[in-house]
């Protein structure tokens, strides 16, 4: 595969892909802060998905349309026998409706909501569009552009998952690589798996004082809360739990009738994520029944509501596989220090069916994802030079023909 990727990325026409990335530099940069300016909160990306369909049109995509979960896409046909590559970025943020989503910039870096997770990925798609018709490369598998709503947290990769189980793509997509932030030198080949729920413990409430001795779902709450805690994980596979969110009761001085909890559960693998499932439905199990052995259940007894709100699926691609070969020799070409991380992204999905799929990165740098103050850094060479290791990615695993 070195050898492969070092004659494509020799080859003219990839250099004049690259020259014309450099020649439209600015325009990426314009279509980042575009982009990132159209609110996408989660369960919210309709107009920045509507825009991104448009640009997807004004790019000479074949069958550029929206799906019914709402992600956009389109074809840039290959010369071989219909197989077809997946190259992603996903619409949502993690920021709520309302959140200024106005870009800052200040010498080559832009701050702002989502600019780098994964807006500036959009924009970057479409950067390598312009540069692969510009310089007439054909590619033996179609690539199938796609910008996919529902990545982030209870969106629950449901755009991702729709493109694989239900869209009418299922089942035809052969490997998938999703372009989310810019580290380039950082490819995920591994997909953490996790389960999170909202549990929801009632009881009968009653009078702080007057009442005093009733079962109260506050207690359970904290019992079990406690239990999770307590859940011993190993370091390999590295597997986690967290009790994230905490609401309910209705003053200070009454016994709440209901309280809630939202548990997040993750692992590398799907048997340790099994086993910290169990034990922390048994947990709740277990609270329940002590605090309705220990309190007075004359007016009710305590019960707990295990509620899922997201499942994404554990997986893995083989560092044996071709598309971790190609990804691997196209960024070490560029001179960065490869590393393989486990990460919760939209290749979780296809890692799970055992379609070969990677995290791969945007270029540049950036940092602060998730919080107010976003960033990422545009200038030219570094930016260049991360777009080109993807560019190099993204032609090895989709077979690119250039004499």
């Amino acid at each position: 595969m070195k050898d492969t990727v070092a004659a494509i990325a020799t080859h003219p026409r990839f250099r004049a892909a690259c020259d014309t990335m450099r020649a439209e530099h600015d325009r990426t940069v314009e279509d980042i802060i575009r982009l990132t300016e159209i609110p996408a909160p989660p369960f919210g990306e309709e107009a920045r998905a509507a825009a991104y369909l448009a640009m997807l049109q004004q790019h000479g995509l074949e069958e550029v349309e929206q799906d019914e979960a709402g992600n956009v896409m389109g074809r840039r046909r290959g010369f071989g026998n219909g197989e077809t590559l997946v190259v992603a970025a996903h619409l949502d943020t993690v920021f709520p409706a309302g959140t200024d989503v106005r870009v800052r910039r200040e010498g080559t870096k832009l701050f702002a909501p989502g600019v780098g997770d994964d807006t500036r990925s959009l924009a970057v798609n479409l950067a390598f569009l312009r540069a692969l018709d510009a310089a007439g490369i054909r590619t033996r598998a179609d690539i199938l552009f796609v910008g996919d709503v529902g990545e982030e947290g209870l969106g629950d990769l449901r755009g991702v998952r729709h493109l694989f189980t239900k869209g009418r793509h299922a089942g035809k997509i052969d490997a998938f690589l999703t372009v989310d932030s810019p580290e380039v030198d950082r490819i995920v080949t591994g997909g953490v798996g996790s389960k999170r729920y909202r549990v929801v413990f009632r009881g009968p409430g009653g009078h702080s004082f007057g009442a005093f001795g009733l079962v109260n779902p506050m207690y359970a709450m904290a019992e079990a809360t406690r239990g999770i805690g307590a859940i011993q994980v190993p370091r390999t596979p590295q597997t986690t739990h967290c009790v994230s969110i905490v609401s309910g009761g209705t003053s200070v001085n009454a016994i709440p009738n209901e309280v809630r909890i939202e548990v997040d559960l993750r692992s590398r693998a799907p048997a340790e994520l099994a086993r910290i499932d169990a034990e922390f439905r048994a947990i709740v199990e277990r609270a329940v029944a002590q605090e309705n052995a220990t309190r007075d259940t004359r007016d009710g007894t305590v019960s707990a509501e295990i509620i899922p709100i997201g499942d994404r699926p554990a997986g893995g691609t083989a560092h044996d596989n071709p598309i971790v070969a190609a990804a691997t020799a196209a960024v070490a070409y560029h001179g960065y220090t490869v590393s393989y991380e486990d990460s919760s992204t939209d290749a979780n999905i296809p890692m799970s069916l055992g379609i070969p799929a990677l995290r791969i990165g945007s270029g540049g740098r950036g940092g602060r994802a998730h919080s107010l103050e976003e960033w990422i850094d545009v200038e030219r060479e570094e930016s260049l030079r991360g777009m080109s290791a993807s560019l190099l990615t993204i032609l090895a695993a989709a077979g690119a023909e250039l004499d």
